[in-house]
């Protein structure tokens, strides 16, 4: 597995595989599987018939927008939010979790954690454990958001969510019960 290879080129290889370039020169060969990355955007349709609040460009929460701008920040500089962020117009709704980021590629599972402990809170009637923020997200390398992606960190961004050099991981076979002196488990 290849992470964090921006692909400008794809050729035919030798024995049915194939070759890589990426936007630098830099080339993958004999590569016989891509599984590409391209972003996801949530499916709000569902919701056409309630009242939401949302920002034009992100599909996200309007309060919550500029939070998350991937223009401005990546996902280790944004602000730590919940249920006042989230909440929309129609009493009692919020969004939240991957449907809360819209088009926004910086969100992490513990937000979405964080968030769903809010909204109960809020939902219940606590609204100072709504209000309050248990979430501490670490400051870099945890996405290929806004800021330098490939490369080394630079002044201007912070040194925040680099991206790792792309690391060659080989994958083989799981073990078999031979392959463990005969002591292996039985899963039929």
């Amino acid at each position: 597995m290849v992470t964090a290879f921006r692909t400008g080129e794809v050729a035919a290889g030798g024995a049915g595989t194939l070759t890589l370039t990426s936007l630098d020169g830099a080339t993958l060969g004999d590569v016989d599987e891509i599984i590409v990355v391209t972003g996801f955007r949530p499916d709000l349709s569902w919701l056409a018939e309630v009242r939401l609040d949302l920002d034009p460009v992100l599909s996200a929460p309007s309060r919550l927008a500029p939070l998350i701008d991937p223009n401005v920040h990546s996902c280790g500089t944004v602000y730590p939010h919940g249920a006042a962020e989230l909440a929309q117009p129609e009493t009692g709704l919020y969004l939240a979790g991957m449907k809360s980021y819209g088009r926004a590629p910086s969100f992490l599972a513990l937000t979405g954690y964080e968030q769903t402990r809010s909204v109960v809170a809020a939902i219940a009637g606590d609204h100072e454990a709504a209000a309050r923020v248990d979430l501490v997200l670490p400051e870099s390398g945890v996405c290929g958001g806004s800021g330098v992606f490939d490369g080394e960190p630079t002044e201007e961004s912070g040194g925040a969510c680099c991206a790792p050099a792309p690391e060659l991981i080989t994958l083989a076979a799981a073990p078999t019960a031979r392959d463990a002196g005969g002591r292996g488990t039985s899963c039929g």
